[in-house]
C-alpha cells in the first residue's frame, strides 16, 4: 500500500505549531512532555507527516496559549499558494532568531540599515 503524502492543511497546522512552540521558547521535547507524546511525534506533527487529533490539538493550543483557529492560519491558502508563506520562513530557527533580535532594535535608522545590508548580501549571492 502506498504511503499517503501529508495534506497541505496538516503541513500548515504543523508549521503553525512549530512557530508558536518556538515563540514560547519550548523545545520539541518539552512540548511533547506537556502533551503526552515523544519529541519524535512532535517532529512528525510539525512536518505534517502525522495528523494531530482533535483532543491533542486542543491540548497543544492550551500549552502554547493560542486559540485553536490560530493553528489553522494559512491552511486554506496553503493548497493554492505557490510562494513561501511568512509562517514557513519563521519556522526556520535562524530566521526566527533574526526576527526576534531585529524586533528588539528600537532605532528605526539602524533597522533600515540592517535590512539594506541583508538585501545587499542576498543580491550578491544570486
Amino acid at each position: 500500500m502506498a504511503r499517503k503524502q501529508p495534506d497541505s492543511v496538516d503541513k500548515a497546522v504543523g508549521r503553525n505549531v512549530r512557530l508558536h512552540r518556538m515563540a514560547a521558547k519550548l523545545s520539541q521535547h518539552e512540548l511533547g512532555r506537556k502533551i503526552g507524546v515523544t519529541f519524535q511525534q512532535v517532529q512528525k506533527y510539525e512536518k505534517g507527516t502525522n495528523r494531530i487529533g482533535a483532543s491533542r490539538l486542543n491540548r497543544i493550543s492550551e500549552v502554547l496559549d493560542v486559540p485553536i483557529p490560530t493553528l489553522f492560519d494559512g491552511a486554506s491558502a496553503a493548497s493554492t499558494t505557490r510562494t513561501t508563506p511568512l509562517s514557513e520562513l519563521l519556522t526556520k530557527p535562524r530566521s526566527f532568531r533574526l526576527a526576534r533580535a531585529f524586533s528588539a532594535i528600537s532605532d528605526a535608522d539602524l533597522q533600515r540599515c540592517l535590512v539594506e545590508l541583508i538585501e545587499h548580501i542576498a543580491a550578491r549571492r544570486d
